[in-house]
């Protein structure tokens, strides 16, 4: 599956990040700073009102917990918890920021980006 995705920032809230699978699928990645989380909700149809989540929260400074995922099961084989883990990482690095993994998920993910960096960015 190949994904489409462009990013705009958006005052204190953060960035929203709007990403187009092959099939045309739509989804809106959003970071809401305030609450410690990155969200997915679709544009229309069966599950528009469920929301995917990656919860993250502050545990020193510069220094944050990557937490947990969650994708509701129509969510699901839509690569939307890659993409949130994409989201969590780019935080990481546009912020300068280390990280605790909690999440199998984030886990797994960065152990399948070998051509990216995030590993200088993850505390063992």
């Amino acid at each position: 599956m190949s994904l489409k995705i462009t990013s705009r920032l958006v005052g204190l809230t953060g960035r929203v990040v709007s990403c187009h699978t092959s099939s045309g699928g739509r989804f809106t990645v959003k970071h809401d700073r305030q609450n410690q989380r990155f969200t997915v909700t679709t544009g229309s149809g069966a599950g528009a009102n469920e929301c995917a989540v990656l919860s993250y929260k502050f545990t020193g400074q510069k220094e944050v917990d990557l937490m947990s995922t969650f994708v509701p099961e129509t969510f699901r084989g839509q690569g939307i918890a890659a993409v949130l883990s994409q989201a969590a990482m780019d935080f990481l690095v546009e912020e300068n920021l280390k990280a605790r993994i909690s999440c199998w998920y984030i886990k797994k993910y960065i152990d399948e980006q070998p051509q990216q960096q995030y590993k200088d960015f993850i505390i063992s």
